[in-house]
C-alpha cells in the first residue's frame, strides 16, 4: 500500500509539472504520440525494419529480445525467410532474451545445436560474470557450402564487465572441443563499452579491443575501433522515476549514454570488411548527434551491419 502510494505522489507531481509548463490539451496529445509510437508499436516498428530494410542479411543477431517478439517474428514474413532462434533457457520474466535469426538460402538446415551452456560452463572458475539468463545465445550452423559456423549473439551488463570474460569463454569452449575448432565464428553483441570508461567500474572501449586481438579475432571496426564511434545516443528527462539519470536537453549530449557500444567479431584469418555501416533511422543511415529512439526508430542502440568477404585458406 504504502508503494502504491508513493508512485500515485510521484505521478502527481509529474502531473503538475506538465500542467505548470504546458495545458493538457497540448502534453497529454504528445504523450499519447509518445506512448503509441515508442512502446506499443516498438515490436511492428523494429519487425518492419528487419523485413524492408534489413530481410538479405545472412545473419542477424538481436539483444534485449521479448518472448512476444519472437513469437510475432515467426508470424511473420520473416518467420519465412530466416530460422529464427532463442535460448533454450530464455527468460520470459525478464524477458530481455539474445536471439539469432539465420537466412534459410544461407543456412538451409537451420541450427545444429546450441552450445550456450558450453560457454557458460568455460567462465574461469571462481570469477563472478554478472550475466542473466538468456544474456547469452551460441549455436552451430552450417552454411550451403558446407563450412561449419559458431554464431553468437550476447547482451551485455550496464557496465560492459561481463563482455571479456565472455569472449573468453566462447574462445575457450571451440577450442576445447575438436569439432568446434574448424568453425567459424561470428559474433554480434551489445558489448555495453565506454569511451571514456570509469576505471575498475566500466569496461574501456580500447582495453575490449585489446582483448579480442589477443585471440587473433578482429571486429568490423577492426583492431583500433575508433572510440568517438558511437552506436548509442540515448538520455533521460526528468518525467521518469531515475532522476539521478535525468538532464535537461542543453545537457544530453554530456550526460547522456553517448558511446561505441556495438560490435561484431570474427578471426582475422576468415574474412575481410568488405562495408561496414550503422543506422539509427531504419533507412541504413546513420544520423550524427541525434538522440534515439525517435517516434521512427525503436532501439536506443543504432543497427550495426557489416558485408564479410571470406579469405580463401593459405
Amino acid at each position: 500500500p504504502l508503494q502504491t502510494m508513493c508512485g500515485a505522489i510521484f505521478d502527481a507531481i509529474l502531473v503538475h509539472m506538465m500542467n505548470t509548463v504546458s495545458e493538457p490539451k497540448v502534453w497529454q496529445d504528445l504523450k499519447k504520440t509518445m506512448v503509441e509510437n515508442l512502446n506499443r508499436q516498438k515490436v511492428p516498428h523494429t519487425l518492419d525494419i528487419l523485413k524492408t530494410v534489413y530481410v538479405d542479411s545472412d545473419i542477424v543477431t538481436l539483444q534485449e529480445v521479448s518472448a512476444s517478439f519472437i513469437e510475432q517474428a515467426k508470424k511473420s514474413p520473416l518467420g519465412k525467410k530466416f530460422w529464427i532462434i532463442s535460448p533454450v533457457d530464455l527468460d520470459a520474466v525478464r524477458d530481455q532474451n539474445s536471439v539469432i535469426f539465420l537466412n534459410k538460402k544461407t543456412f538451409p538446415d537451420g541450427q545444429r545445436s546450441e552450445i550456450t551452456a558450453l560457454v557458460e560452463d568455460s567462465f574461469k572458475k571462481g570469477v563472478d560474470v554478472p550475466i542473466a539468463r538468456g544474456d547469452i545465445l551460441a549455436i552451430t550452423t552450417t552454411d550451403k557450402d558446407g563450412i561449419p559456423f559458431v554464431v553468437a549473439s550476447f547482451h551485455g551488463d550496464t557496465n560492459g564487465l561481463a563482455t571479456k570474460p565472455v569472449l573468453s569463454a566462447i574462445v575457450k569452449a571451440m577450442s576445447s572441443d575438436s569439432e568446434l575448432m574448424t568453425h567459424k565464428l561470428v559474433f554480434g553483441l551489445d558489448a555495453n563499452t565506454y569511451e571514456n570508461a570509469k576505471p575498475g567500474k566500466q569496461q574501456d572501449v580500447l582495453e575490449w579491443a585489446d582483448h579480442y586481438v589477443s585471440y587473433d579475432l578482429t571486429s568490423c571496426w577492426g583492431d583500433k575501433p575508433n572510440p568517438s564511434n558511437y552506436t548509442t545516443f540515448n538520455s533521460r528527462t526528468y518525467l521518469q522515476p531515475q532522476l539521478n539519470k535525468a538532464c535537461k536537453k542543453s545537457d544530453k549530449r554530456a550526460n547522456g549514454d553517448v558511446n561505441p557500444k556495438d560490435f561484431i567479431l570474427f578471426a582475422k584469418e576468415d574474412f575481410k570488411v568488405t562495408h561496414t555501416w550503422k543506422d539509427n533511422t531504419g533507412e541504413k543511415k546513420y544520423i550524427e548527434d541525434m538522440a534515439f529512439p525517435t517516434l521512427n526508430f525503436p532501439s536506443d542502440h543504432g543497427i550495426l551491419a557489416t558485408v564479410l568477404e571470406p579469405i580463401a585458406p593459405q
